[in-house]
């Protein structure tokens, strides 16, 4: 996902010149290409996040289209303030760009750990939250944000996805896509952790059980159409995210579900159970170890939908 976000933003960067990168003294590797080629709309803002946010708002006031990219909780986390007060507060239209988020920097331990930052960016009035699940999701939700005037926030994975779509779509911003239609069971998935759904969505299968299958990009506005729809149509509504379950994706889907009137599907939420990791490993890993491995999704969802169904 970070070469297609760099690729795409140095297309669109050529045709706007007021568009501008700022990074925290990292990912050198993968926007080398950005700064060779516009060097004049390039900031290294060093080891300073909170800086790089405050600058990034200054630029914006200006007129610039700002893009902040560092690695998941740094851009966030850190640097929280800086977006609620310089930001949001102000519409800034500022781009937040968190690459690794989930455990995709494992190895380094919980404080490179990304697992709060969906439910704490889309507590932000106004701030617009984004999650691709794989390389073109990726490139669809960079051109979005550019076109969305304000502040946004995109969650980035480390690389490698699993390509969910054959080519582009109609993407819009507060829309999920349909991966597969299915029976009595839907699983809802944001971000990088689709390659793990789409395994576990194999297992099911030879279960006999056929899931429906909706990736969701954007985490806010969520698309609480598709999930009323859903609620009418499932019995079952499983979200699957690489973030603590409380406040995040599948707390925004819940909140939907139990304002409408009628609706007997119940929601099963996979993700982190609520505590920090303070186990070392790689992301697949630490997938494995907190219950979002493919295996342990498919069953988590044998179980309950025998409850349910």
């Amino acid at each position: 996902m970070r070469d297609t976000f760099v690729k795409t933003l140095i297309d669109i960067a050529k045709k706007d010149r007021n568009v501008h990168l700022v990074t925290g003294d990292l990912g050198f590797g993968v926007l080398k290409p950005f700064w060779e080629q516009l060097p004049n709309q390039f900031t290294n803002a060093g080891i300073a996040e909170q800086n790089m946010i405050g600058f990034a708002a200054g630029m914006a006031m200006e007129g610039k289209t700002v893009f902040a990219y560092s690695i998941g909780n740094f851009s966030t986390l850190r640097a929280l303030e800086q977006i609620r007060n310089d930001c949001a507060y102000h519409n800034a239209d500022v781009k937040v760009v968190c690459v690794g988020g989930g455990f995709a920097y494992g190895a380094l331990g919980m404080s490179h750990h990304a697992t709060e930052d969906l439910s704490i960016m889309r507590a932000l009035p106004d701030v617009t939250v984004l999650a691709p699940g794989d390389s073109i999701e990726a490139e669809w939700a960079t051109k979005a944000i550019y076109e969305c005037k304000g502040t946004c926030y995109l969650r980035l994975g480390r690389g490698g996805e699993k390509r969910i779509h054959d080519k582009t779509g109609n993407f819009q911003i507060g829309k999920a896509v349909k991966i597969k239609d299915g029976e009595r069971i839907v699983i809802f998935s944001t971000g990088a952790i689709f390659d793990e759904v789409s395994r576990a969505f194999e297992i099911l299968r030879k279960e006999e059980i056929d899931p429906a299958l909706y990736t969701f990009p954007t985490v806010k506005p969520i698309d609480m159409q598709t999930i009323e729809e859903c609620s009418r149509k499932f019995k079952l509504i499983v979200t699957v995210e690489e973030h603590n379950i409380l406040g995040g994706f599948g707390s925004a889907v819940s909140e939907v579900v139990a304002e409408l009137t009628g609706m007997k599907a119940k929601v099963l939420r996979i993700g982190l159970n609520d505590k920090y990791s303070s186990i070392v490993g790689s992301q697949k890993y630490l997938r494995d170890i907190y219950g979002m491995s493919a295996e342990k999704i498919a069953a988590k969802v044998f179980e309950c939908q025998k409850d349910v169904l």
